[in-house]
């Protein structure tokens, strides 16, 4: 699925919630998709546009404070599910923090351990953030199929979260074992003592 359409895909889902305005789309998919999914305001306000250009969402008149307020059609609605049926096509690779690792050599003493730190953290502070979801009273609308597939959205970041802090945690002892003395830095394990 291209990137357009995954941004069709957040926006309608949002506009199926409710009517909103562009920045309450932001905030919704902030909100609620955040932990998995982001969306910026330059790809938003255009993405609405062209939906109420293919007749997929509407206008529905001024926001309450400002903005226009759009909501879906039924047109959106069947736009929506023919791309939550397409195949999913996993994102290229880029992964910031695997690439300073990769040609760490040229960072300082310590900052390899401090950028495993922050991600063993942002993985804790995820695994918090998702521990304080599972604690949200349910709406009384929800269904068992919905509750269901909110489960398995925020299983999913929890398992990813626990083995980022699982490898966070492993390859800090990795390089605090290379700096142990006895250690052969061009091995990567301790020396044999004689």
């Amino acid at each position: 699925m291209a990137r357009h359409s995954q941004t069709e895909v957040a926006v309608l889902g949002a506009l199926s919630t409710g009517p909103m305005t562009g920045y309450e789309v932001r905030r919704a998919i902030t909100e609620v998709l955040g932990h998995f999914w982001h969306e910026s305001y330059g790809q938003i306000y255009p993405c609405l546009a062209a939906l109420e250009q293919s007749g997929a969402a509407r206008r529905t008149g001024p926001g309450r404070t400002s903005g226009t307020v759009f909501e879906i059609t039924p047109a959106g609605e069947g736009r929506l599910r023919t791309l939550l049926a397409e195949p999913h096509a996993p994102p290229p690779a880029r992964n910031g923090l695997l690439l300073r690792l990769f040609f760490g050599t040229h960072l300082a003493d310590g900052e390899p351990e401090n950028l495993l730190a922050q991600a063993r953290d942002r993985a804790s502070a995820a695994l918090d953030e998702y521990a304080t979801l599972r604690d949200e009273p349910e709406l009384e609308h929800d269904r068992a199929r919905e509750r269901a597939l909110r489960e398995i959205t925020l299983s999913f970041g929890e398992h990813v979260a626990r083995a980022q802090a699982a490898w966070a945690r492993e390859s800090l002892e990795t390089l605090a074992a290379l700096a142990a003395p006895g250690a052969d830095a061009t091995e990567g394990t301790p020396r044999a003592r004689g």
